[in-house]
């Protein structure tokens, strides 16, 4: 069975859907002021291993992923480059979609934006006013009462009491709020700010009821898995279940939170000058790389990012593809029979916590033995193996043919689709048109030769 560490129960619980063999899942996505840095690949990734590893498994997996695209950081950012809210938030959620495509994370299911479920909002607001669980402030907006949540602080652990006079509190000082922990559901319209008309007067939604707004009108009021990346979990996460809870709603049922990383022992942050965009990265590293990189880390443990650990990761996974490559050179069939001892050890690796290291040595191990078969030519174990690994890899969302592989193939295809062209000319006489592709593929490096058995091909 299926487990994984809740973060607000603090302990690894066995996963049993609200629906049988349906996951419903949703992560927090990105708000949408600036390039993607690898620390949002590294949630990105955790939560697209988790899916893909959930469907391996045979569930069927709704994955919602939201945008936020009106955000205190987003105002700032569109004022300081002269730019409006809208424009400067659909350039930023475009560099985004395509590095994550770059990178090979799967697109959501779907992938609601905040501005676009602010009529939700509002109705949830109301009724949380209405609950008493809520309280305006002339002229500055509507604030959750904390007080009307009796479990508040217990995703992470602590009390209010630990939340006010800890340091790390994060909180907004207000000596107006009733609770130094209340938080803004609304906030009242600034100058030059985008507004909405609301009970309350215009102003815009606070942060944390987005999400709540989003995932209950894709997911229901009550689904099984809200992630994201352990910064959010306080007071993100914390306040969305206080919103819920608050108006009688059971939200999510379980919790799991992604570490951050750091990049050489630090870290990330644009203060250190070690802040690394995915576009810099993705244009010295290829993408797989940097996923087999993260797959030898536990999704929650702080990750390393070095050029020796990519070097690293780019060895191992040249060994993967060493062993593809050999096994296709040998004939070996990858639809064969997979070995099940291999699955069980990979299926009990990964069903604790999604440990990837462990479901990677699996992998690795299965190439050693697979490797060795062939040498002493077992060729039944050596297939059986091959297949595995494919399989096994496709869960872990790592492909087995290099780019130099993938180039080459696609070269051939179009190669033989240009030749079966100057065929049918030829027979018809078009030998100005056969001549014009022996032309273009000669100015290629294409060396065609003409033989009794048809024309074959080679590079110069």
């Amino acid at each position: 069975m299926v487990s994984f560490y809740d973060t607000r129960l603090r302990q690894i619980v066995p996963f049993e859907p609200l629906v049988d063999g349906r996951v419903s899942m949703y992560v927090c996505g990105p708000t949408v002021y600036d390039d993607p840095h690898v620390g949002h690949a590294r949630t990105a990734f955790t939560f697209d291993m988790i899916r893909r590893y959930l469907q391996w498994r045979g569930f069927e997996v709704t994955f919602v992923s939201n945008i936020t695209d009106i955000d205190d950081k987003i105002i700032a950012r569109a004022a300081e480059t002269g730019t409006t809210e809208p424009e400067l938030a659909a350039r930023y959620e475009q560099v985004y979609t395509e590095q994550m495509d770059r990178f090979g994370i799967a697109r959501p299911d779907h992938q609601p934006h905040a501005t676009e479920y602010v009529a939700e909002m509002l109705e949830f607001i109301s009724d949380l006013v209405d609950r008493g669980a809520a309280y305006p402030i002339e002229g500055k907006g509507v604030y959750f009462s904390v007080a009307a949540h009796d479990r508040y602080g217990d995703l992470i652990g602590r009390t209010p009491e630990e939340l006010r006079e800890g340091a790390g509190a994060r909180v907004e000082v207000d000596l107006e709020k009733a609770d130094p922990l209340d938080f803004a559901l609304w906030k009242a319209a600034k100058p030059g700010e985008p507004v909405w008309d609301s009970p309350w007067g215009p102003g815009r939604p606070g942060w944390h009821i987005e999400c709540v707004a989003m995932a209950m009108d894709l997911l229901g009021e009550t689904f099984d898995i809200h992630g994201g990346g352990d910064d959010l979990a306080f007071p993100h996460h914390q306040n969305e279940v206080a919103e819920a809870e608050g108006a009688e709603l059971e939200f999510a049922r379980h919790w799991i939170h992604g570490a951050m990383l750091n990049v050489n022992g630090e870290k990330m942050a644009k203060s250190l000058g070690n802040f690394t965009t995915m576009s810099d990265l993705l244009d010295v590293y290829e993408p797989q790389v940097l996923r087999l990189l993260m797959l030898q880390t536990h999704y929650r443990t702080v990750m390393e990012l070095s050029d020796d650990a990519l070097a690293g990761a780019a060895g191992a996974l040249e060994r993967l593809r060493a062993w593809h490559r050999r096994a296709d050179a040998a004939g070996l069939d990858p639809s064969a029979a997979p070995d099940p001892d291999a699955l069980a050890r990979f299926t009990a690796a990964m069903d604790d916590d999604f440990s990837t290291p462990a479901g990677l040595a699996v992998v690795f191990d299965l190439v050693r033995e697979a490797n060795a078969a062939l040498d002493a030519g077992d060729t039944d174990r050596a297939g059986a193996a091959h297949a595995t690994v494919g399989d096994l890899a496709g869960a872990l969302g790592l492909t087995l043919v290099g780019d130099e592989q993938a180039g080459d193939d696609a070269l051939a295809a179009e190669v033989e689709k240009l030749l079966a062209e100057r065929d049918e000319a030829r027979k018809t006489k078009d030998f100005a048109t056969a001549d014009r592709i022996r032309d273009e593929l000669a100015a290629r490096g294409i060396v065609l030769e003409d033989t009794p058995g048809g024309t074959i091909w080679r590079t110069s």
